[in-house]
């Protein structure tokens, strides 16, 4: 979950401004409670902060067509193949940074994650600055539109309304993109690590409980395995510089803002459990009983779970901890000093966290098969039309499959006789037995 920031190895060597000999540093960072109870204590806030904000936007997020706002819904096959593409998307990264010049791959994901972390922290701050201004302030509508195609055949690839007020939060995010770009100062990071995870929890639905669960538990068996298991997830970690974590200066009250030695935390260890909570405030919010149980004890447990990981790392010695002592230090590969201690895997206690107490909570109340029976994908949006009826349709799976089929092409391949409503049914079933009785009568006259 968190470590400290690897020691330069110029640091190791430093050279006498004179020039008359070099100096072994021996001195290591020692972070003192004060600073160690702060900077987790910081990064705990900050990992609440997406996701109780995150969750309340992902209930009124509404399928508009403003593909910014749209949330997309990941389905159990999704959740299923996740892990195995965040695994190939892992060594992959792995083996970038082993053949190829680890700055240049850093310069091509800087300017990626600049135009990323500049969208996601104006959607995040709309809302809020859009309440700042004034009534009276003359906020013009624009419309971004790519289509393909034309004619007939023309199909919209992006349809993304905005107005003055967003376009003066894409001023201020590109401000501290700027910022980071130049700095890389570690509050431009959390600026845009914070937007992401809050982005990620309002946007990324889960469509049921189960597929949280078959997520969750994917994602487990990867960051134990890729954590415990190689050197890869921690290589990666050292090498890659995006706002992909949140950090937070252990040596703050030494140092100031120029504080260099942080703890971090992964994004994914935010975002993932995010989404399993918001489900469940989609949940809690279905249930129309003006409570937010299964929220509540999800958020706790992932306080819960973020805090033994804490406890687990400071107990037994499990977090990566770079050192610069002469009696311990070990070089590795790259010339860097690294203690042969091994990093703690958040997901490792969040995930058994966020699903066991829900679940408890849902046996306790006897709602346990309506919560694995909620779907998310069929929830009515404040700003949604309610559909209040359905028709009611009957025939063969063949019959149905044929009149779909006319309905989307317009044509029919064979003529079929038009079924009467249930009024002039009872019509024409009267009128049957009074043609048989005439044709009897004809018959006796003849």
């Amino acid at each position: 979950m968190a470590e400290a920031e690897p020691v330069p190895e110029a640091a190791l060597n430093a050279t006498e401004s004179n020039g008359t000999g070099a100096l072994n540093a021996t001195a290591k960072f020692v972070a003192t409670p004060e600073g160690t109870a702060l900077a987790y204590g910081s990064l705990v806030f900050m990992a609440l902060l997406p996701i109780f904000f995150g969750a309340l936007r992902s209930v009124t997020c509404s399928k508009s067509k403003n593909s910014a706002d749209a949330p997309e819904t990941i389905t159990s096959r999704d959740a299923a193949r996740f892990p195995i593409i965040a695994s190939c998307t892992l060594f992959g990264l792995y083996l970038f940074f082993k053949v190829f010049s680890q700055e240049y791959i850093n310069l091509l994901l800087s300017v990626y994650f600049f135009a990323l972390g500049v969208l996601a922290l104006s959607h995040t701050m709309s809302p809020a600055v859009s309440r700042i201004f004034p009534a009276s302030f003359p906020n013009k509508q624009y419309q971004l539109l790519f289509t393909q195609g034309s004619g007939e055949s023309k199909e919209e690839i992006v349809n993304y309304e905005f107005d003055t007020k967003n376009l003066v939060c894409l001023l201020i995010s590109s401000v501290v993109g700027v910022w980071y770009l130049l700095k890389k100062h570690w509050i431009a990071n959390n600026l845009f690590g914070l937007a992401f995870a809050l982005n990620g929890v309002e946007l990324l639905h889960l469509n049921n409980v189960s597929t949280g669960c078959i997520l969750l538990g994917g994602l487990f068996v990867y960051d134990v395995f890729w954590v415990f298991g190689t050197n890869v997830m921690v290589t990666v970690a050292k090498s890659f510089e995006a706002p992909i974590k949140l950090v937070f200066p252990q040596d703050l009250l030494e140092k100031g803002l120029e504080a260099s030695n942080f703890a971090m935390l992964g994004l994914g260890d935010i975002v993932i459990p995010g989404i399993f909570i918001a489900l469940l405030l989609r949940f809690d919010v279905s249930l129309k009983k003006n409570s937010w149980t299964y929220f509540y004890s999800s958020f706790l447990a992932y306080i819960f779970g973020l805090g033994l990981t804490i406890f687990v790392m400071h107990t037994f010695k499990h977090a990566q901890v770079w050192t610069s002592t002469a009696e311990s230090k070990q070089l590795n590969e790259t010339g860097s000093v690294i203690s042969p201690l091994c990093p703690q895997p958040a997901l490792l206690y969040l995930v058994p966290a966020c699903v066991g107490f829900p679940v408890i909570v849902a046996l306790l109340k006897g709602e346990l098969t309506e919560m694995f029976s909620y779907e998310s994908s069929e929830e009515v949006f404040p700003a949604s039309p309610r559909i209040t009826s359905f028709p009611t349709v009957s025939g063969s799976p063949a019959s149905l499959a044929t009149s779909m089929e006319t309905m989307a092409t317009g044509s029919s391949p064979r003529h079929r006789r038009v079924q009467p409503t249930s009024m002039y049914e009872e019509s024409s079933e009267e009128a049957e037995p009074n043609e048989e009785s005439s044709e009897s009568e004809k018959k006796k006259d003849q």
